[in-house]
This record gives C-alpha cells, structure tokens and sequence, in this order.
C-alpha cells in the first residue's frame, strides 16, 4: 500500500511540475485589436502577422482579429492602454500619427504614448496627397493659388490626409479642407468615387499596395500632388518631395523643424503594441516572435505577394523615438495646435 501510495504521490507532483513548467501562452487565446477597417493595408499587415507570430510563442497561443476602427486609431489605442489587462494576450495595430493627439492634448486621449509596450512595427512609411485628376489642381502649385481650397477626406486628426494637409498649409500655403469622421480608409475612397471628397493622404506603400489605388493611379483617375520622403520615390520620380518645396519656397526654418516632428511618423510605420505594465519576460517573448515573424522566409513571401514593403523597425526602436518626438518644447507644441487644430 505504501509503495502505491508513493507511486501516486511521485505521479502528482510530476503533474504539478509540468503545468508549472508549461509556457504561459499554451492553450490560450492571444487577440490583435486593429484599428482599422477590413481590407485596409493596415488590416493585410495584421492578418499576415497574426498567421505566423503564434509560430513564435512558446505555446503556440491561438491568434485572432478583432477590427475596432475608428477616429485613426484612437479607440484601439485607448482600449490597449486603458482596458486590457496588462497580460500579453492583446495587441493593438494603432496609428503612427496618435502622439500628435497626446502632443496637443486632445481630451479623447487615454494613454501616454511613451508607456506603451512598444512591439514594433513591420515597415516605415512615408506619404503622398493623391487627388482626382479631373480637377483643376493639377499641381501643389495650383493648391497654393487656389481661391477655392480642395476637400480631402480623412478617419481622423492621427490620419495622413488630416496632418499632411494642414503641414503644407503651416509650411507652403498650400491650403487644403479636411473632413473627418470617415471609419476607414475604404470609406474615404468611395466618397473620392462620389466626389463627395476630391483627395485624400496615404502612405506610398498603400497607392501600390491594393485596389482600387492601383488601378486609379495606373489608368489616371487620380494624380500625386507630393510626397513626403526626404527622397523621391522612384516610382514616383516626377512627385515633388515636400522637403524640395519647403526649399523652393523658402520655408522658415521654424516650419522645417515643425515638418521634423510631424513626419517622424513615418518612422513609427504601422506599429504594434501591447498594454503598459507587461510583465517584462512577457514583452520580450512577444517582440522576440515579431522579429522572427518579420525574418520568417515564408511570411516575406507572403508579404512580398500582397505588395507589402518589409521596413522593419523594433520595439526597443519604437520605445526610443516615442520618448523623443513626446519631448518637445512648449513653442512647438503650440505650433503643432495651430496645425492640428484647424
């Protein structure tokens, strides 16, 4: 009788010691909240990643989507931040532009953009303004001497179309009006089908990234006014940069520093995050299964199919520049309210 008794109580502690030895995400459910709508790039970038990070979790954790779109992110980052539990089993796609919001102090904020649990993110991105080609405005020159200002429709103030617009105005006198509100960025482009709007930012990467962009851009059914990189797209070698404009029209050097700021977002790319507060052994897996995600040979391929552009930046990258573009002096804080808030 002893000898069973020893046998089962060996048997117990055994079993003890493999549920505590058992990584944390096995059988557990990890969820992505993406702020943004379905068929988006930001969406495609989040499906691909969610198919193979689980590859890279001890536990192999089930990975699901959960689109939240709204107001550029914003409801996304807000419920990261403020609801979920600090426990890794959500992530949030955000926007890369949601600091401006923090910056200016926006009362829908909910979060501190420097205690964020910084993943990283998967490319960097850099932007254009597209318009319908059927319009007057031929070129940002023609924007600048308009006496009727075009209409650019935008998700929200963290959106491209919202700060790029305004940027040019503070910096060329390029004046664009911007309507917001928009869930996602198909929205936006049924109201350019409409010609309820006639233009819109994007990043270059979505214009040849999906439909219908491709199509409007190959067939001519809309024009790329400008671009944001410090260099010429190739692909778009006749676009002027905004950087050649702020020259050309003898930007003062207030404005320039201001454009530093605002188009820092393009290093940010199209980020991911988790809660603050993460156990920290936790955040190291998960940004440890990112950048293997990001190396996997298979998910490049994959990437490279739905013309999706691997830029990677890290989350230690990612949690570096938070704490940079957030410390700004009270001077440009004010400039950038002037911009965002007209």
């Amino acid at each position: 009788m002893n000898r069973i008794i020893f046998v089962l109580a060996l048997v117990l502690v055994s079993h003890i010691n493999a549920l505590a030895q058992a990584p944390f995400y096995q059988d557990k459910t990890l969820r992505f909240v993406a702020g943004y709508g379905a068929g988006s790039v930001d969406d495609a970038w989040t499906r691909l990643i969610a198919r193979y990070l689980g590859k890279y979790i001890p536990g192999n954790p089930n990975i699901i989507v959960q689109n939240m779109p709204g107001a550029g992110a914003m409801i996304a980052a807000n419920y990261v931040y403020k609801v979920a539990k600090p426990d890794g089993l959500t992530l949030g796609g955000i926007r890369g532009g949601l600091y401006f919001d923090q910056l200016v102090g926006r009362k829908e904020v909910q979060f501190d953009w420097t205690k964020f649990t910084w993943l990283g993110s998967p490319t960097q991105v850099e932007q254009l303004i597209y318009i319908r080609a059927n319009t007057p405005y031929k070129t940002i020159h023609d924007v600048r001497k308009a006496a009727v200002p075009p209409k650019c429709g935008a998700t929200g103030t963290s959106s491209t179309g919202y700060y790029v617009g305004n940027l040019l105005e503070e910096t060329l006198g390029a004046k664009f009006i911007t309507l917001t509100g928009y869930k996602d960025g198909p929205e936006v482009e049924l109201a350019v089908e409409r010609e309820e709007v006639q233009c819109r930012g994007i990043s270059i990467e979505t214009l040849f990234g999906r439909e219908p962009l491709i199509s409007w851009f190959k067939n001519g059914f809309v024009r790329i006014l400008v671009q944001t990189g410090k260099k010429r797209d190739p692909r778009l070698a006749d676009v002027p940069t905004i950087w050649e404009l702020m020259n050309e029209h003898k930007t003062p050097e207030v404005g320039k520093r201001l454009a530093t700021i605002i188009l820092a977002v393009g290093a940010f790319g199209r980020p991911y995050v988790s809660s603050p507060g993460l156990p920290p052994e936790r955040a190291k897996i998960i940004q440890t299964a990112f950048k293997k995600t990001l190396n996997d040979p298979d998910f490049q391929a994959q990437a490279k199919e739905r013309k999706l552009e691997i830029e990677p930046v890290t989350g230690e990258e990612l949690e570096t520049l938070a704490r940079e573009v957030i410390a700004q002096p009270p001077e440009v804080i004010e400039r950038m309210k002037r911009l965002l808030e007209k």
